[in-house]
């Protein structure tokens, strides 16, 4: 009898520590590619391809900072420059770690400023494969994460939802780059194990001394084609203060540091 209780306080403890690690391995990869540096700017060149093959492309500016640490707070500001139905159109995120984050646009045309409601945010980021959760992050914490396998190159990692009727994946299964720990590849599956959404990081490259993304394609099986984002002009440490990242921004675009 002591003996199996032994065995199973072993096997609990190596259950514990399994998840931790995996957990961990999450944090690092979010942490990777969502939070490089202090704060960044970048030009970012958007191609979206329907499912009959037609492209269209948008350009934009994005801003970021960080509120501390990896995971932790953050903002977000983008500025769209072309085509010109989108020119001068402001997109403004706050991440919140205790909460639902909070998401604001700005249409010049209308000269309307639009709060974006938490239930959107897993719908189509201006009309692209990307959904505005992909573009500022999901939390690793919003998810359950499972160790499936570590070699050579990669952590293999699978996750499930902790609030599933929240979002419409059951699952995802992410490749983790082991030197850089940036998720190179993500792949979402329905409750039946279909799969249909592929998010595929395309290039990397050392900027100021930080691994960056500088290309990464997003495919929706289910409306067809995908959208690749392509990033140039990347620059990190740049000083933003939180000032910058405020509704006011939105209306009065900070153009010393979007050109």
């Amino acid at each position: 009898m002591k003996q199996i209780l032994i065995t199973l306080f072993v096997l609990m403890f190596a259950t514990q520590i399994q998840a931790q690690s995996a957990q961990d391995i999450m944090n690092r990869a979010s942490a990777a590619i969502y939070y490089p540096g202090a704060d960044v700017r970048g030009d970012v060149s958007m191609t979206i391809v329907d499912d009959q093959g037609r492209k269209r492309s948008r350009s934009l500016a994005l801003l970021r900072r960080n509120e501390g640490a990896a995971n932790a707070d953050q903002q977000m500001y983008i500025y769209f420059t072309r085509p010109s139905d989108v020119n001068r159109t402001a997109f403004l995120v706050w991440k919140n770690t205790r909460g639902g984050d909070d998401r604001w646009m700005y249409l010049p045309a209308l000269d309307q400023l639009k709060r974006i409601a938490a239930s959107d945010e897993r719908t189509s980021f201006f009309g692209s494969h990307f959904f505005y959760e992909d573009v500022s992050g999901r939390l690793p914490n919003e998810d359950r994460h499972e160790l499936v396998e570590t070699n050579g190159t990669y952590h293999v990692m699978r996750s499930t939802p902790r609030k599933a009727g929240k979002v419409e994946f059951a699952s995802y299964v992410t490749y983790i780059e082991r030197n850089s720990m940036i998720p190179t590849r993500m792949e979402f599956y329905k409750a039946d194990g279909t799969l249909y959404r592929l998010m595929e990081v395309l290039a990397v490259n050392t900027i100021q001394g930080v691994p960056t993304v500088t290309q990464i394609r997003m495919t929706d099986n289910d409306m067809g084609g995908n959208t690749t984002l392509r990033y140039r002009n990347v620059s990190y440490g740049n000083g933003f203060d939180s000032d910058l990242f405020s509704e006011r921004s939105l209306r009065a675009p900070p153009m010393e540091h979007l050109r």
